[in-house]
Parts: structure tokens; sequence; C-alpha cells
């Protein structure tokens, strides 16, 4: 499972997600994640879809359940999520979410936070809240210390951004996790976004 996990792109992880929601072809997943403009997360195009669909099903994260057709289109292979599908997501949340160094894969672990526990989502955003006030403070001693060397301030715009940026999340952090320790904050929807998409399929077939 570890060597499964380590593999795991952010893509991987977001076909996996989609699979959680209930079976679909290769061509459903890119319509859905298209919609719900999950192309703002990860690259989303036919050919990558279907190379990580590929790499996932030899790793054993999802399985075929069928082929169909629809009219004179090509003949489609639907996949499942597999247990171990479903655990290596998790694990990988577990491991990006409180990451600082990889932003990517830190935007889809929280895109997919709330398949954990509420309380364990909490820790982790705390222990990546800690990391983070930790960097801002090396980097804002960092620059203290050019400005008194006298490096000029021209050299010093890229820091003064990356600063700006950390202190923009430190506060969306702060203003969040309260947000998600109240009980009345919905934690885990009684029902998966893709439904009605699934559910239209469904009665299309019919």
């Amino acid at each position: 499972m570890t060597d499964a996990v380590a593999r795991l792109t952010p893509l991987g992880v977001a076909v996996l997600a989609l699979l959680s929601e209930g079976d679909m072809h290769p061509y459903e997943m890119i319509r859905l994640m298209h919609l719900r403009r999950d192309d703002r997360l990860v690259t989303i195009t036919n050919g990558t879809v279907y190379h990580t669909v590929a790499r996932l099903e030899r790793a054993g994260l999802i399985a075929e359940v069928g082929v169909d057709r629809e009219g004179n289109r090509p003949e489609r292979t639907t996949y499942t999520q597999t247990d171990a599908g479903a655990a290596a997501v998790v694990e990988w949340v577990r491991r990006e979410l409180p990451r600082v160094d990889r932003p990517a894969e830190f935007r889809v672990a929280l895109a997919e936070v709330h398949g954990l526990d509420r309380d364990e989502a909490i820790e982790l955003l705390r222990t990546r809240r800690a990391a983070l006030a930790a960097a801002f403070e090396s980097l804002e001693d960092g620059r203290r210390h050019a400005r008194e060397k006298g490096v000029p301030e021209q050299y010093l715009i890229e820091i003064d951004r990356e600063l700006a940026l950390f202190g923009a999340e430190l506060a969306w952090m702060d203003s969040i996790l309260p947000r998600i320790a109240d009980p009345d904050f919905a934690w885990g929807p009684p029902a998966t976004p893709s439904e009605p998409y699934l559910a239209q399929r469904k009665a299309a077939r019919q």
C-alpha cells in the first residue's frame, strides 16, 4: 500500500475520488471533471486520464466491471474503485495535507479532505498551519537579514510575494479551522456530488 500511495499522482487521486461516487468509464470521468472545473487543480486531457486509469488498474486500485456500447460509439470500459483504491486515497490525503512544500498536491488533498474524519482533518490542518507559521518566520528573518546587509529591494521582490502568500494562507486557515470544528458545519454530505449526473446517465440508458 505504501508504494501505491507514493506513486499516486494528483490526477490519480481525482480519478479515484470520482469512482468513490459511482462506477464510470473514462469518458464520463473526463466530462464530469470538466463540468466541476477540476481542471483548475489537475491537467485533464483524454490521454492523461486514460493513461492514469491504466496505471490505477495495474496497481489494483480500480477494476473493470463491464463494457458497454452506445449506438455507433466505440466500446467503453466501466471501472470501479477497489478497497485498496479507497484506502490509498485516504492515506494520500493524510500524507499531503500537512505538507507545505507541495502546493499542487495540497490543493487536491484539500478538495478530498472531507473523506477524513472531522477531528483528523482538523489535526492535520493544524499541523500544516504550524509548518506554515514556521516557514513564514524563517523567510521573514531571511528578508530582514538581507535588508540589514544592504541587499537592494529589487532582489527581494520574490520573497515579498512569498511572504504575502504565506500570510494570506495563514489568515485563511485561522478562519476555516473554527468553521470546520463547528458541529453545524456540514461534514460528509448524505448525497455524493455526482449522483445527479449518474442518475441522468441511468435514465438515458433505460
